[in-house]
């Protein structure tokens, strides 16, 4: 929120890596991150909006309460952004479905997520919004996938920790 910097989870060191910063002169909308051990049909983590009065540094854990789902369209591949409001931010947590919003702050969304990437000559189409259920079904599926990914690791013998990860672990005294 206020913030022209998009970040991203490098899934190589599990740190959080810059993945952008907006070529146009606008700020993303509202605090933008991902719901941890979730993968959604892009691969990565899921996305999330967060309603809320105030910006949030990145990798902060927030208590959310979804109230629905943005249905998006990034370069011909289905890239949802699951809208949240903060569960104890007064302003918002009575909200309990995105049909409730100012049809304002929907338009607001839209036309952001529409324009972002214009510069880039990169098209997003937004498809719509849904409510709070379709937004948890997708939750559930981005969960269940997280899963099947960790038990492909480990069925490899693979570590979810990447090696450079583990060498700063060995390093610093943690060796398991």
């Amino acid at each position: 929120m206020g913030s022209k910097v998009k970040y991203e989870l490098d899934k190589e060191t599990g740190l959080l890596k810059v993945d952008r910063i907006l070529s146009s002169s606008v700020v993303y909308p509202t605090n933008y991150g991902f719901i941890p051990q979730t993968y959604g049909e892009d691969n990565d983590p899921l996305d999330v909006l967060v309603l809320m009065q105030q910006s949030v540094a990145p990798m902060i854990f927030l208590r959310v309460k979804p109230i629905g789902v943005m249905i998006m369209i990034d370069q011909g591949e289905r890239d949802d952004k699951i809208v949240c409001v903060h569960a104890d931010d007064p302003e918002y947590n009575h909200y309990n479905d995105i049909a409730e919003l100012p049809p304002h702050k929907l338009q607001e969304l839209k036309i952001f997520f529409e324009d972002y990437k214009k510069l880039e000559k990169k098209v997003v189409k937004v498809d719509g919004f849904h409510g709070p259920t379709e937004a948890r079904q997708i939750v559930a599926k981005g969960i269940k996938a997280y899963k099947e990914y960790v038990k492909e690791k480990e069925k490899k013998g693979q570590s979810l920790m990447s090696p450079k990860l583990q060498a700063y672990k060995t390093f610093f005294g943690n060796e398991q």
